[in-house]
């Protein structure tokens, strides 16, 4: 199979590693292969203690229109059981992983796209980024952890705005949202990418890892037991190096250098 052919690349550049979605003709419309290669980058990296942080992006014009519905026309129930399993087992992959997850947004972001967005760490958006949750349009809920992040990103009763009506909106009110951390001019975008994702892998991964498990768990703990998880994963992140390098390098008045470990 040539790159041209694959549904999803997988590249490393040192610590950091781009996925792709490499669908560019289809707008990187989501295929069961496409789902099933993405399960597979995922798995590969979660495995590797190298990385130190990954970039999600699509190639061409768009990062993503969502499911493709062509495939959904023929035994559409089957279908999209056989496109789902391997797209939640991929968001479960990247937020259980200690490598923190950035996606890279331009051109359509909607449906199923949109939600794998929502699954990853934080979000940069060219400020030419259209948005939709388009779901109702085609008379479908949402997958791939939409509902359960929609919510906690923008508040439940934008999530029910966003969801119910399935309009389209651009960058800015996305940003105003909550659902990108940062908008840049779509010329920036890969630069400003590649920079945040550079500043994550010098930073402390396996620190990284806990605190991106700790606030996802948070919404579902109540307090005491979110204190008792705090208080066993501060004492495991005190036992590692990078936690003695923190500690030497404030004490010597010079910048850590973080090795993941």
């Amino acid at each position: 199979m040539t790159e041209s052919e694959t549904p999803v690349l997988l590249r490393r550049e040192g610590a950091v590693a781009w996925i792709i979605l490499n669908r560019p003709a289809n707008l990187n419309a989501l295929d069961v292969p496409a789902a099933e290669a993405l399960r597979a980058c995922c798995a590969e990296l979660a495995a590797d203690s190298g990385v130190r942080a990954v970039v999600l992006k699509g190639a061409g014009k768009a990062f993503g229109v969502g499911g493709d519905l062509s495939a959904l026309r023929t035994d559409s129930s089957a279908t999209a059981a056989a496109l789902i399993e391997p797209l939640h087992q991929a968001v479960r992959l990247l937020a259980e992983m200690n490598a923190p997850v950035i996606v890279s947004l331009h051109g359509a972001v909607a449906g199923g796209s949109l939600s794998l967005s929502m699954a990853c760490d934080l979000a940069l958006a060219a400020d030419t980024a259209k948005f939709n949750l388009a779901y109702v349009n085609v008379a479908a809920n949402c997958d791939v952890s939409g509902s359960w992040n929609l919510p906690r990103l923008v508040g439940l009763r934008n999530a029910m705005a966003i969801a119910l009506l399935g309009e389209s909106f651009d960058a800015q009110e996305a940003l105003r949202l909550g659902l990108v951390n940062r908008v840049v001019p779509a010329a920036e975008l890969d630069a400003a990418t590649d920079a945040l994702a550079k500043r994550l892998a010098d930073g402390p991964t396996l620190a990284i890892g806990r605190m991106k498990r700790l606030m996802r768990q948070s919404f579902d703990n109540d307090l005491a037991t979110q204190l008792d998880l705090e208080r066993e994963n501060f004492r495991a992140s005190a036992a590692t190096e990078d936690f003695a390098e923190a500690l030497d390098a404030f004490f010597s008045k010079r910048p850590a250098r973080f090795h993941g470990r």
